[in-house]
């Protein structure tokens, strides 16, 4: 399947939501790109995995700068947004063989990538899998723990509680969602975007976990795989260090870092995040 609007109104940066087939079922993306095709042409799109628990909805102003000159495609993860979930969670690998399934549906043969957070270790292993067809990769915030971390972090979302009838734990799980997305906030994102923020994440609910027991079961000695051309895009925030240290590990990776920018950086600066995207894949 590929995308449901019919016709498209002439504005270079209106993003468009489709359908694509990938082996869990229907793959949810938004796109976007030049009027102008020609202006695209000879640049591969850029394919945008995003962070857990999100969709591609946190990088649609991130999409809007890019896709001036340039066709952007955001995939939602399988299990979050609107993609149809596995039975169970795919782990890192299982959930790039849905991106590589998506890549074929829409036929693109080349492509860039951008992933954040989970999003890095997603780009990491379709780039393994796919080095014929991923051209170059940007990373922001690679979550490289020290294993103890990581055991601790996977055994918690082992044993996170099942959901229950009375609504306690999701409850309590959107409370502290809350707390992080909304409460605590870089105050230069507005309230009503910070609430639609808050409303794409908590919209997994129950499988909320699905995608961090990949994250923290992933053998990041996998990132020695990726033989593409890298740029760790890398703002001031928590995952600095690690990010950092995980770059080291990447054959051949470039790190530029943004010392000015911390939480909500696609609400906040994708037009800083754009023109290095942009300065690195060309």
């Amino acid at each position: 399947m590929t995308e449901t609007i019919a016709s498209i109104p002439p504005n270079p940066r209106f993003i468009r939501r489709g359908y694509t087939a990938c082996r869990f079922g229907h793959m949810h993306y938004r796109t976007a790109g030049p009027d102008d095709e020609a202006i695209a042409s000879g640049r591969p799109a850029v394919v945008m995995l995003h962070q857990n628990p999100s969709s591609g909805f946190e990088y649609e102003p991130l999409i809007a700068q890019l896709a001036t000159d340039r066709t952007v495609y955001a995939f939602d993860t399988p299990g979050y947004g609107m993609s149809d979930a596995p039975d169970a969670p795919a782990g890192m690998a299982g959930y790039a063989a849905a991106f590589s399934d998506a890549l074929d549906a829409l036929g693109l043969e080349t492509v860039d990538l951008y992933g954040f957070h989970t999003g890095t270790l997603l780009a990491a292993e379709l780039a393994i899998a796919r080095p014929e067809t991923v051209r170059k990769a940007v990373m922001t915030g690679i979550p490289m723990y020290d294993a103890p971390t990581r055991a601790k972090k996977l055994a918690d979302a082992d044993h996170f509680p099942v959901a229950d009838e009375d609504g306690k734990v999701i409850m309590d799980l959107l409370q502290r969602l809350w707390t992080y997305v909304v409460v605590n906030r870089d105050r230069r994102v507005p309230l009503d975007k910070a609430m639609r923020n808050f409303a794409d994440k908590a919209a997994v609910l129950d499988r909320f976990t699905w995608a961090y027991k990949g994250v923290w079961g992933w053998d990041f000695a996998r990132l020695a795989l990726v033989t593409c051309p890298v740029m760790v895009l890398q703002p001031a925030e928590e995952l600095r260090s690690v990010s950092l240290e995980a770059a080291r590990v990447l054959p051949n990776a470039v790190v530029r870092e943004l010392p000015d920018l911390d939480r909500e950086i696609f609400d906040i600066a994708p037009e800083i995040l754009a023109h290095e995207i942009r300065s690195f894949l060309s």
